[in-house]
């Protein structure tokens, strides 16, 4: 009968079988043993032969040597890469391009969302990445998902969310291609005109539980619209925006293709670039000299322009001719950023390509020209700095987050090892293992 449940529990929840194992009591101590060891992040550090002590999901010490046999639970990866677990700056959990998305808008309700968020919040987690930012989804799923994640109730990584982007009428991130009446059951509460109006919608963001505030600065190769790529927002709405979010202490980030709207958004005060196809010198400059991030998600890029050019290509004719475009471009875009100094934080804009095929913007990191510890680096403490959570997680600490997984080769060498995860524990609880 015992088994009999365990089994079903696997199933229901769509869980690896380690992930269905017995958790120890949460004050019990578990002993991972590392035979390699990213012990910092920062500089690149390898460790050989350690043990990171974990209790109540936080780092307690890290040990020289295989310790632990008789004093806990021990988990063996004497054989692996341990490293910090990834994040991922750029996601939206709710939902996963394909050729159903536009009669889903109309089909799915709220809580289906929500639901199919924590299937894609489970995959992410087993994929590697135990923390992730949302950027742009309907409120109410994404904030009900991330507030069930965070108290244990569905498995995922932990959760930065925006909630709905404020955008224009009419703009990226508005709906399109639809009856009136539809557009306007459709529209997202964050949608806004002038300036007092897109103030209005950043604080009702706020309200409604906004951790972060994503913004629409620049039209999208995935509206379904040929209104193009450049600027969308006014100078005085993008003020607008950045000011009513600074006072409220949340951070503003972009949206952003086109150079213009670009460095409309920073010249605003603007806190980090998504995408940045068009990113010119003096976006470059401004960049550099507000401290700005960039996450260049080149992997979104590169699964549109392979979905317009090939034969099964789902996309509008609108949205296939902005992919064609822009998808080519963003290599190159980060590798002058990256050859500038600018600070990179590593993002995929997953659900554009498919949940748990994150790992693979490692490889297009390393094309654009970083190392593969700089694309690691992107992954863990860089991202942990643009998301201001560096206390918490992209690094092995004590009292940082038990937070780790593990590879059978060296991503220091090959950094597509990363897109073959062999566990993953989050807060001291194990999700994948062999």
């Amino acid at each position: 009968m015992k088994s009999w449940l365990v089994a079903a529990a696997v199933a229901f929840l769509g869980l690896t079988p380690a992930a269905a194992q017995v958790e120890p009591a949460q004050d019990a101590l578990t002993f991972v043993q590392a035979g390699r060891l990213l012990a910092d992040p920062a500089t690149g550090r390898v460790a050989t032969d350690q043990t990171v002590v974990i209790q109540n999901g936080r780092v307690v010490r890290i040990e020289n040597g295989f310790v632990g046999e008789g004093q806990g639970r021990v988990v063996d990866l004497r054989d692996d890469f341990v490293l910090p677990g990834l994040i991922d700056s750029h996601v939206h959990l709710l939902g996963q391009q394909g050729p159903t998305n536009r009669i889903d808008a109309v089909t799915m309700t709220r809580s289906a969302q929500a639901l199919e968020g924590a299937y894609y919040a489970r995959v992410t987690l087993e994929a590697g990445f135990t923390t992730v930012a949302n950027l742009g989804a309907n409120s109410e799923a994404i904030f009900a998902l991330r507030d069930a994640v965070a108290r244990g109730r569905v498995p995922g990584p932990r959760i930065i969310a925006s909630g709905a982007g404020i955008s224009v009428h009419g703009g990226h991130g508005d709906s399109h291609g639809y009856r009136p009446e539809v557009l306007e059951i459709l529209r997202s509460e964050a949608v806004c005109s002038g300036a007092d109006d897109c103030r209005r919608a950043v604080r009702e963001q706020i309200r409604l539980g906004a951790d972060v505030i994503k913004i629409t600065a620049t039209g999208g190769v995935l509206s379904n619209t040929a209104a193009g790529l450049g600027q969308q927002f006014s100078n005085a709405e993008l003020e607008a925006i950045v000011e009513a979010a600074h006072s409220m202490g949340r951070r503003v980030t972009a949206h952003a293709h086109g150079a213009d709207g670009i460095t409309a958004f920073l010249r605003a005060g603007g806190d980090s670039i998504e995408h940045g196809t068009y990113l010119d010198d003096e976006g470059i400059r401004l960049m550099r000299q507000n401290r700005a991030w960039l996450v260049p998600t080149l992997l979104a890029g590169d699964f549109v322009a392979r979905i317009a050019s090939g034969p099964n290509n789902f996309l509008s004719p609108a949205q296939t001719a902005k992919a064609l475009e822009a998808g080519p471009l963003m290599l190159d875009m980060c590798r002058r950023a990256h050859q500038a100094g600018v600070q990179i934080a590593f993002g995929t804009d997953s659900g554009v390509s498919a949940h748990g095929d994150n790992a693979q913007e490692f490889a297009l990191l390393v094309q654009c020209g970083m190392t593969p510890l700089e694309a690691i680096q992107a992954a863990t403490v860089r991202a942990a700095d643009h998301l201001q959570v560096a206390d918490e997680v992209g690094a092995l600490r004590p009292g940082m987050a038990g937070d780790l997984i593990a590879v059978s080769g060296d991503p220091l060498t090959d950094v597509t090892e990363l897109e073959r995860v062999t566990f993953v524990m989050r807060l001291g609880r194990i999700y994948r293992a062999r």
